[in-house]
């Protein structure tokens, strides 16, 4: 009985650990963005260093220049731009969109994104995970909120004749960006065109096709 008793104790001991309090333990962990020690994160920089520049950052009211095959542009305010959101889980992208501009498939790693439109029409969607792979979208007018959860792949599409506008918040201080036509074919070192070919089941022509534009 005694022995039945510590182990249900011992039981009860780790798993209050394993579900401790993840809270900042202090008030601000502002990145020390010239450190190079090796940390999941960024280091903090001494507080008695910080400056309200550390907490701030100016330009998301400036339009990006989207001249690009996307017609797009992501301007970010994550840690790298405003190092006093290290630890704190949180960033924010400003998205413009020429007329039918895209932004392109792509997951999140670390965040889920709210997005909402400040001005045109976005036809928007993410495709849950496998076996379904189910497209979910919409087309979201100005005022319009969508969510996308953290990891499946989503995109944008301006849908519109004029400029569009999507302010979007992330739910990590460095949510990470993978781009599905990036990763695929413009890997570093190439992934194989044999591989590719059988994946996409496609001839090995049409992926170096595609590796060349990546």
């Amino acid at each position: 009985m005694a022995s039945k008793f510590l182990i249900l104790a011992f039981l009860a001991i780790t798993s209050s650990l394993a579900f401790a309090d993840p809270s900042s333990l202090q008030d601000f962990c502002v990145a020390d963005l010239k450190s190079s020690v090796p940390v999941n994160g960024l280091v903090c920089k001494d507080p008695k260093l910080i400056e309200a520049n550390d907490f701030f950052f100016s330009g998301l009211h400036l339009a990006g220049n989207t001249s690009n095959p996307a017609g797009s542009r992501v301007t970010p305010a994550n840690v790298a731009q405003i190092p006093g959101l290290n630890t704190l889980g949180i960033s924010l992208v400003r998205i413009d969109y020429a007329p039918w501009g895209i932004n392109a498939p792509h997951t999140h790693p670390r965040a889920t994104e709210i997005l909402t439109v400040l001005e045109g029409s976005l036809q928007v969607g993410f495709v849950t995970s496998n076996p379904e792979n189910r497209l979910i979208t919409k087309v979201l007018q100005k005022g319009d909120v969508f969510v996308f959860p953290v990891g499946l792949v989503h995109f944008q599409h301006n849908v519109g004749k004029v400029n569009a506008v999507a302010i979007a918040a992330l739910s990590s201080q460095n949510p990470g960006v993978i781009s599905i036509a990036n990763s695929v074919f413009g890997s570093k070192p190439a992934i194989s065109a044999d591989v590719l070919a059988k994946a996409f089941q496609v001839d090995k022509d049409t992926i170096y096709n595609l590796q060349s534009k990546f």
